[in-house]
């Protein structure tokens, strides 16, 4: 992953240093980037899963009786929030943004369990984990040179979150379920391309969060004991409109 993202970096930088000299009419908002502070809003869509490590005990059929398997899916979600941007030089910004992210992950766990016959059989227990996230990126910006009208530009950061729906009661028709817990922190990367438009610039952004903490709030079950962590990650399609 680093050398994708180096090879990115370097080829919008070189990409512009040479064709700036070609591309040096600049029609819309002229002197938007000269502002040292502007605000907009976002929104946009994402998805979200885990990173999962099996914990020591996991192929001890002595502690690990029940638990034969996790996997994780991807489910559809979407954010929204707004944006301040500080300009901090020619080429690179400070942004901050307080997002309400809306994410879905689900756990599949194969479990072995035994029919009225004695009879053993593997099932599959879903856990449909639903997080609102109060969110706010702190992300710094690097600016190609501008082209016309639109300049490419790279981003990295962390970003402090915490599920405001973790401390929820869990329906006793939904257990068993595992407890998230509230705070995590994301280290953010992504690219984008701002659009320069007669009254407002337009910026479609992909960025990639990986959770550095781990969310799974031990039980004394085996639905967490199977676990040695549970990280999350998290790919957003973002629109910005500054």
């Amino acid at each position: 992953m680093k050398k994708y993202i180096v090879t990115l970096f370097l080829f919008l930088f070189f990409y512009n240093a040479l064709s700036a000299q070609k591309f040096d009419k600049v029609r819309n908002l002229r002197f938007y980037d000269q502002k040292k502070i502007h605000f907009g809003f976002t929104v946009g869509l994402n998805t979200s899963d885990f990173y999962i490590r099996n914990s020591d005990n996991f192929f001890d059929t002595t502690q690990i009786k029940e638990v034969y398997g996790i996997e994780n899916y991807q489910q559809p979600g979407f954010h929204l929030g707004p944006i301040s941007n500080l300009r901090l030089g020619k080429y690179f910004d400070l942004r901050l943004l307080l997002n309400l992210t809306f994410i879905q992950r689900d756990l599949h766990y194969t479990v072995l369990k035994e029919n009225q016959y004695g009879e053993e059989y593997f099932d599959t227990h879903v856990m449909k984990l639903s997080s609102t996230f109060l969110s706010m990126p702190l992300l710094l910006k690097y600016k190609a040179e501008r082209l016309n009208n639109y300049r490419w530009y790279v981003i990295a950061g962390i970003d402090p979150t915490l599920d405001l729906a973790a401390k929820k009661k869990i329906p006793e028709e939904a257990m068993p379920m595992i407890r998230l817990e509230q705070p995590d922190v994301y280290g953010e990367i992504g690219a984008g391309i701002d659009f320069y438009l007669p009254y407002f610039k337009f910026s479609p952004e992909l960025k990639m969060g990986i959770g550095l903490n781990n969310m799974a709030v031990p039980d004394n079950t085996e639905y967490t004991g199977a676990m040695k962590y549970l990280k999350s990650k998290i790919f957003m399609l973002s629109f910005h409109f500054e």
